[in-house]
């Protein structure tokens, strides 16, 4: 087994443990200060044009990973330095304590019957218009966003990470907030976004489908979880979040999508486990709870991946060492 792979396994392990112990800091997140330093190259370099849009892309996302493994490759002679250097960047990058934490917060106020509050902290989750929600509108919105950021912070991180390590864990997460930051179709960013986005999709496949496959197994309803992924995650307009979206919706045996509201601008989606109910904001526990269960089984996947595919690869050497002594 190689060093890599136990290196990734433990490091990412002690990170996602210190995401649940200490979630994200309100002050000086690493990826809040990448945010505003990509604020800054998005002013110097803004057209309206594809090509400029790229070459932001390139520039910020490009940069992080190439930082990244320098890195990475720096403490690579030195295991306990390069699993606490997994380990950080893991916490870094993962933030399922902080989305499961502020979904709560929302179902907790919706519970108590104050709408008010609710849409005062719903900007804080997603970027939904809140002032025209009501409870159960309020509550889809805070379902919808746990079941795409379950993949988009926590499990497809996992996935490159497992797949490229450091640079993976830090690449995944400079491509998603730049998606985020630049990626949505506003007049302003439609072109100059659209590489940005064009990039999350590719990188967010993996961990997608694999939330969305972790979804049916650790939800209440594996059937209607896989039913729903089946037959309604190709409707939605994202390639990543229709499938994660259906099976959570069968998993919890609940109806998302349907009209939203962006910016000022409204969408009309289509329905997404049509057979479920109207989402309560007593559901959105429920989702929480499964999204943390979909975490801890990525890591599981992820880092036994890792440690199967080393153990495979050292049975390989030593079998092509053992037939190349044989024939001397």
């Amino acid at each position: 087994m190689d060093r890599a792979d136990r290196v990734f396994a433990y490091g990412a392990t002690a990170g996602l443990l210190a995401d649940a112990l200490f979630a994200d800091p309100r002050r000086g997140h690493p990826v809040a200060l990448f945010g505003r330093a990509a604020s800054a190259v998005e002013r110097r370099l803004f057209h309206d044009h594809r090509g400029w849009g790229a070459l932001h892309t390139a520039l910020c996302a490009g940069g992080v990973t190439a930082g990244a493994a320098l890195a990475a490759r720096a403490v690579r002679p030195h295991p306990c330095a390069a699993v606490a250097l997994t380990a950080a960047t893991t916490w870094a990058v993962v933030g399922g304590t902080s989305l499961v934490r502020e979904a709560r917060l929302i179902g907790a106020a919706l519970e108590a019957g104050d709408v008010a509050e609710a849409r005062r902290l719903l900007p804080r989750l997603c970027g939904r218009d809140p002032q025209a929600l009501d409870a159960d509108a309020l509550a889809r919105a805070v379902v919808e966003s746990v079941a795409e950021n379950t993949s988009d912070a926590v499990v497809g991180a996992l996935v490159w990470g497992a797949l490229a390590g450091v640079p993976g864990l830090a690449g995944f997460r400079a491509v998603n907030t730049l998606d985020a930051m630049v990626g949505h179709k506003s007049p302003r960013l439609r072109r100059f976004g659209w590489a940005s986005a064009r990039l999350d999709d590719v990188v967010g496949h993996p961990g997608a489908r694999l939330t969305a496959a972790l979804a049916v197994l650790a939800g209440p309803d594996p059937r209607g979880a896989l039913r729903a992924w089946r037959a309604d995650a190709h409707r939605h307009p994202s390639p990543n979040a229709g499938p994660v979206e259906a099976a959570f919706a069968g998993a919890l045996g609940v109806r998302l999508g349907g009209t939203l509201a962006y910016g000022g601008r409204t969408e009309h989606r289509p329905v997404l486990g049509g057979s479920g109910r109207a989402v309560r904001p007593g559901d959105i526990e429920r989702a929480a709870r499964l999204s943390r269960r979909v975490g801890a089984l990525a890591l599981v996947a992820g880092a036994g991946a890792r440690l199967a595919a080393g153990a495979i690869r050292g049975r390989a050497r030593r079998a092509a060492t053992g037939q190349g002594g044989a024939g001397a």
